[in-house]
């Protein structure tokens, strides 16, 4: 997952499709789960949130890019579960949604901007900020430090089982972050409707 060669970057839109295999057999892993644990609805919208974060986690990891048609399909089904998922208060509930998605996305942008001025080089991708305003409209409020918590402590432990290993990372080393971010959000996402 370290950083791969400018000549290991995908040319094409077909090299920018994930690994179909994988995500079919994750998805199938987490419907059993999610059929096992939750209620018919939930579990549907469980099961479809894996979809997406297994594809975007896979494309991360092997291009460093998390393409608008992932990002974007997870606002878009963030927005549509909100609606789902609280039938009583529809409206409400898209409201908070997009305040939330706004406001997470707003705040990693504000980070992205304060790295670059920082340190004169790009820290977070426009596709991790894009991922935030959808885990922000996935999870409620106090979940969503949570999840990036998470996703940066992977990171950090990814990083340091690499470079044990013997994998050279330096300051200019990139990690793909949404490689983490996506499989944290659906984790917080399932944990808080277990548990909730």
């Amino acid at each position: 997952m370290i950083a791969p060669d400018a000549a290991d970057l995908p040319d094409t839109a077909d090299d920018l499709q994930p690994n179909w295999a994988l995500v079919l057999a994750a998805t199938a892993a987490v419907a059993l789960l999610s059929a096992a644990t939750l209620p018919w609805t939930l579990a549907l919208t469980s099961t479809a949130l894996a979809a997406l974060m297994v594809a975007g986690a896979d494309l991360d990891a092997r291009t460093q890019l998390l393409p608008d048609t992932m990002t974007l399909a997870t606002l878009a089904c963030g927005l549509g579960a909100a609606v789902v998922l609280d039938p009583l208060s529809p409206w409400q509930a898209l409201l908070d949604g997009s305040i939330r998605g706004a406001a997470t996305a707003g705040i990693l942008a504000g980070l992205r901007f304060a790295y670059w001025k920082a340190r004169g080089t790009e820290g977070l991708g426009l596709g991790d900020v894009k991922l935030a305003a959808g885990i922000g409209v996935w999870l409620p409020l106090e979940h969503i430090p949570i999840c990036f918590a998470l996703a940066t402590g992977a990171a950090l432990l990814y990083a340091v089982v690499a470079s044990r290993r013997g994998v050279e990372l330096g300051r200019g080393t990139r990690l793909p972050f949404g490689a983490f971010l996506c499989p944290a959000l659906w984790f917080v996402f399932y944990a808080g409707v277990v548990s909730g």
